[in-house]
C-alpha cells in the first residue's frame, strides 16, 4: 500500500510545483478530489496534527466546507516518537548545523549594526519618527538576512520533523517544497516525491 505525507506548504505555495490550481482554495478542492480516488484504491495520504495546524492557521473562517471535505479524506496521524531510534550521527550532524546557523546569525547582527551606526553617524539628530524610518530598512535587512542565515535549509519547527518522522514510521512518501524539510528528509533516508509528480498522480486519478 503507498503512503504520502503531505506538507502544507503545498496548498499556499503557488511555486511549489504541484500544479493544480492558482489559488489555495481550488488547489484544496483539486486535492481532495484525486485524494478520494486515491483513497479509494487503497492509497493513504497522510498529516501531522501540527501539520494540520499549520494549515487551518492561514485561512480567517476555518468552518468552510472544502476545508472541512479535505480533513475528512486524509489520515490525521502524530508520529510515533517513543518507537522510533535515530542515528547519533544525526544530532551530531543537527547540533553542528545550529551552532554555524548561530554564528551567521550573530555575524549578520553586527554587519547590519555596523551598517546602521555609520548611516546615523552622517545623520543630525533626529526625532523620534524619523529615526524609526530611517532605521527600519536595517531592521527589515536584517530580519531577512537573519531567518535566510539560521532558517532556510533547515527544520525550524516541531511540524516539519513531525513529517519526517511520521514518513520515516509509514515507509511513506515525503511530499514537499520546502528545502529544510527535504534536505534533513534525506539524512533520514525517508521516501520523497516531488509535488509535481504528486500532482500528476492526482489528476491522474481523477481522469
Amino acid at each position: 500500500m503507498e503512503k504520502f505525507i503531505i506538507d502544507t506548504n503545498l496548498f499556499f505555495n503557488m511555486q511549489s510545483g504541484l500544479g493544480i490550481g492558482d489559488k489555495t482554495e481550488d488547489v484544496v478542492s483539486m486535492f481532495t478530489k484525486g485524494a478520494k480516488k486515491l483513497k479509494a484504491a487503497g492509497i493513504l495520504i497522510y498529516i501531522p496534527p501540527r501539520v494540520v495546524e499549520e494549515f487551518l492557521s492561514f485561512f480567517e473562517n476555518k468552518d468552510q466546507s472544502f476545508i472541512h471535505e479535505f480533513l475528512s479524506v486524509v489520515v490525521t496521524k502524530a508520529p510515533e516518537t517513543h518507537s522510533q531510534t535515530l542515528s547519533a550521527q544525526l544530532f551530531y550532524k543537527l547540533i553542528e548545523d545550529v551552532r554555524l546557523r548561530n554564528y551567521k546569525g550573530l555575524r549578520i547582527g553586527e554587519e547590519e549594526i555596523e551598517l546602521a551606526a555609520t548611516h546615523m553617524l552622517k545623520k543630525e539628530a533626529l526625532d523620534k519618527k524619523t529615526f524609526q524610518q530611517e532605521v527600519g530598512g536595517f531592521i527589515k535587512k536584517f530580519r531577512e538576512r537573519y531567518r535566510n542565515a539560521t532558517r532556510f535549509g533547515f527544520l525550524d519547527s516541531l511540524a516539519d520533523l513531525d513529517l519526517i518522522v511520521l514518513a520515516k514510521e509509514q515507509d511513506g512518501y515525503l511530499v514537499s517544497s520546502d528545502e529544510g524539510v527535504l534536505i534533513w528528509g534525506r539524512l533520514f533516508g525517508v521516501k520523497e516525491l516531488s509535488p509535481a509528480a504528486f500532482g500528476k498522480r492526482l489528476v491522474e486519478a481523477l481522469v
